[in-house]
Order: C-alpha cells, then structure tokens, then sequence
C-alpha cells in the first residue's frame, strides 16, 4: 500500500487549506461575531477558535497519512464501514445544503442590489433563486466551470478584500474601528461556537487533503500555518469592514468597497464558485446515504442544489449564528470518538487498525450521545420560555470521546468474560 502512493508536500496541503478559508463564509463569521463583541474580543475568538480546529485536524489528519486511506475509509473501524459512509455522508449532507442556502441566499441579495443600481427592483428571495438554480446547472454540467470560476473569482475576492482594508485603515473609517462599541452581547463560548462550526467539517474530513502527506509532521505544519493565519486575517478582514461601514450586511459592504457593480460582481462569482463544491459535494453524500445508483449522480446533485436553493428562498441567511453553532456541535463528535479510537485504544499505531464490516453500534451511538447534548442549548434557543443552557462548543467532542472510552472498555471486558465462561 506504502509504495505507490504520490505524495503532496506540508506547502501544498497548507495551501489547498488556507485557500479553503479565502471565502465569503468567512467573512460572515467576521460579520457575525462583531456584531456582539469588540473587534480585540472577536480576533482572540477567532485565535482560540481555528487553535481548536487545528488541533482536530492534526489528530484526524495523521490518521489518514498513516493509512493513506480518507477519512470515511478511516472510520469504517470506529463507525463500522456501513456506519462510516452513512454517519459521514449524512453530515455532509446536511452541512453542504446548509451552506449552499446561505451562499445562494448571499448572492441573491447581492444580485438584487446591483440590479437596483440599473434601476431594476427584484425582491431578494426571487434573486436568491434564479442564483441557486444557475449553480445548480453549472454544479450538474460543469467542473470545467469550478475551474474558471476559482481562477477568477478567488483574486478577485482577495483584491476587493485588501482594498477595502486599505481604505478603511488609511481613511476616515479607521475613527469608527477605534470607538467600536458593539450593539449585541455575544459571549465568548457563543462566539467559539460559531468560528468552530465554520470549519468543523474541513477539520473532521482533513484525511481525504492529508492521506496524501509523507509524513505526521506535514500535516502539522500545514494545519498551523495553512489555517490559524488564513482564519485569523479572514475573519479580522470580515469584522473590521463590516464596523468601518457600519453595516451588519456582507452584501453593503461589498457594494461600498469599490464600485457597486465590481462589489457585486465579485460576491456574485465568490457564492457560485463555492456552491458548485457544496452542490457536487452534497450530491455525492446523497448518494451514500441513499445508496442512488453511479448513473444518478447529476440528479442527486441537481436535487441537493434545489434543498439548497429552497432554504435560500426562505431566508436562512438570518439563521447564520444558529445554522453554525448546530454545525459545531454535531460535526467535532465524530473526530472525539475516532480521535479515541485511534489515538487510544490503537495508542496511534497504524497496524492496530482494521476496518469493521457493516455497523459499529458503540461508535455510532457515541457520536449520537455526544452530537444530540452538545445541540440542546442551540435547539433550547428557540424556546425562549424553557429554561436555557450555556453554548459549550467543545462538550459534543469531549461526551462522544468519554462514552466510546467507557463503552469499548465495558465491551471488551465484557468479550473476556463471555470467553472465560466457555
């Protein structure tokens, strides 16, 4: 297995992950956290936050380049190969159309502000769908598409971004960064939680990027210089617009920075660039969950785009904090019980792992315990009339871990037991 394998360098990986970053989402977390806290506040969430990432990524991420198997080849030990694919996919699911709403629902808005430029008025969730269903044909006919699009549209985000920096750091904005007062009150585990969602599932899924590395130390070094800078400044980037133009609206902020029209432009091709990959991406976990047919593939990523495209027509934009803090707490579940698995019991040694056919009950009733607890405070949220529970972004990871520790020791000394007995 060892030998054939074509390896990437840490330079590259860390590349391809400090890109992934490079990206509205992003900056819809900068958005988000500045909203209810101070810009000092907001930086050092976003320093703790990507810290934690980094070091799910590494755990996970060495899995795989000891194995030089993905991540749902990876976990078919702890889940059960069944339980892997089905467990993975469906949070990938979820995520990609989750994602692709909020992006489709971005670029709709942006698409209807820069018609009202040329004087043409259409409401936001009739743009948001035209915006969808035009990336889901492209997401159905089109990698040649991704490709262009990523050469274009990612320096074209990059330029508007340090432009609008720029100006804000050298004109009259700089005052407004300097008297900051926030009108919400986010609180720092609030904040975690939302910076963590952003990238839990790049952090959980690092193996597919990583099982291509030499070696450990790649991927450590990739994760810590690929993801901790790249988040920082894209979240930094994110805040310090949204308060230098006094707008919590990413689409605004956008239109100010240069003209209307090159704003708009950029966010418009930024949201289709990434919605192919969520629209490709969530189609292929379709596939998995549902078990669809090779032949099928283009219509299971025409019907994830359409689910995506429906949650943009109904505003999910307005869901960002709590679409984000779900995701952070049932994505890191999944690397605590396989971060137990591996680094545990297989006490981080490559030979000590072996696939499991079909379903692996403990592992997938550990990532449950863990996913459905650590959601409660987000899910108690709408019920302002129930009594609320405090976000704890990590507890998700911590009970999956514990559970499977506790439960694969019980089981184990249960098997002697019953061997003893015969």
């Amino acid at each position: 297995m060892g030998n054939n394998r074509r390896y990437q360098s840490w330079f590259s990986l860390g590349i391809i992950w400090a890109g992934a970053l490079v990206c509205i989402p992003s900056l819809l977390v900068g958005n988000a956290l500045i909203s209810g806290m101070s810009l000092p506040k907001a930086l050092l969430v976003t320093f703790v936050g990507y810290s934690i990432i980094v070091i799910i990524m590494i755990l996970q991420g060495i899995q795989s380049t000891d194995l030089g198997r993905s991540t749902v080849q990876v976990a078919g030990q702890v889940f059960g190969k069944k339980g892997s694919r089905t467990i993975i996919s469906i949070i990938l699911a979820i995520a990609c159309l989750g994602w692709f709403g909020i992006q489709a629902n971005v670029c709709g808005a942006a698409l209807a502000s820069l018609l009202a430029t040329f004087h043409i008025t259409i409401p936001v969730p009739f743009a948001s769908f035209l915006s969808g269903m035009v990336m889901v044909v492209s997401a159905i006919y089109g990698v040649k598409v991704l490709r262009v699009l990523s050469y274009i549209a990612v320096p074209l985000l990059v330029v508007i971004c340090v432009y609008g920096l720029f100006q804000t750091l050298t004109g009259d904005q700089l005052q407004f960064i300097q008297n900051y007062k926030p009108k919400g009150n986010m609180s720092f585990m609030d904040g975690l939680s939302v910076t963590i969602g952003s990238f839990a599932l790049g952090a959980v899924i690092a193996g597919d990027y990583s099982q291509f590395s030499k070696k450990r130390s790649d991927v450590i070094k990739a994760a810590v210089f690929g993801i901790i800078p790249a988040g920082v400044l894209m979240i930094g980037v994110g805040a310090v617009l949204t308060i230098a133009y006094q707008t919590s609206d990413i689409t605004a902020v956008f239109l100010k920075i240069a003209t209307p029209f090159i704003g708009g432009v950029a966010l418009i091709l930024a949201t289709w660039k990434t919605n192919l990959v969520n629209a490709i991406s969530g189609g292929f976990a379709l596939v998995n969950v549902f078990n669809i047919t090779k032949e099928k593939e283009k219509l299971a990523v025409g019907v994830a785009g359409t689910i995506g495209t429906v949650l943009a027509v109904v505003g999910i934009l307005n869901y960002f904090t709590p679409i984000m803090s779900i995701l952070s707490a049932m994505i890191p579940p999944v690397a605590g019980v396989m971060i137990a698995s591996y680094w545990i019991m297989n006490k981080g040694n490559k030979n000590s792992w072996k696939e499991v056919e079909g379903i692996n009950r403990l592992g997938v009733l550990s990532w449950l315990v863990g996913a459905v607890i650590a959601c409660l405070p987000v899910v108690l949220s709408f019920f302002p009339s129930l009594p609320q529970v405090a976000n704890q972004p990590l507890i998700g990871i911590i009970i999956s871990f514990v559970v499977y520790f506790i439960g694969y020791h019980f089981t184990a000394q249960k098997t002697v037991i019953l061997e003893g007995n015969r």
